[in-house]
């Protein structure tokens, strides 16, 4: 299965659903999305895959979305894709596409339905939560 994550690995969640993958016997193609960027027609295609707006996708903590008055409803999402090109950090993540779907992972354990098997147990996030047992069931 080819299994593609648009990955900051200085976000919790991102590290958190990459291990999942990398858990599961997957061998990812990463993109570092803060370093390659975005075009509008990629993002207009992961989001219509998705199922997701402009708005639904934009990171509005950690990011320069207030201070650009992003968050005003009345902005057109037109305006919101062309400042996320500007400025990569604004796309919530990470997004993960696989044959069985494309999905914005949060909380990083939404992954593991994009994923034809789950990892071996246990298995537990960053925080210590744990998703898979030891037995190799879902928790949760």
């Amino acid at each position: 299965m080819n299994v593609v994550i648009h990955h900051n690995p200085g976000c919790g969640t991102s590290r958190n659903a990459l291990a999942i993958i990398e858990a599961a016997g997957y061998r990812p193609q990463v993109i570092e999305y803060l370093q390659t960027g975005w075009t509008k027609p990629q993002l207009l295609g992961l989001f219509a895959a998705a199922g997701l707006t402009p708005r639904q996708a934009l990171r509005t903590t950690k990011s320069p979305a207030a201070d650009m008055g992003l968050l005003d409803p009345m902005v057109p999402d037109e305006a919101l894709l062309d400042a996320m090109v500007e400025h990569p950090v604004l796309v919530n993540r990470p997004i993960v596409c696989t044959p069985k779907g494309v999905r914005l992972c949060r909380p990083s354990e939404l992954v593991l339905d994009l994923l034809d098997r789950l990892p071996p147990g246990p298995l537990a996030k960053e925080d210590g939560q744990l998703l898979i047992d030891a037995e190799g069931r879902r928790v949760g």
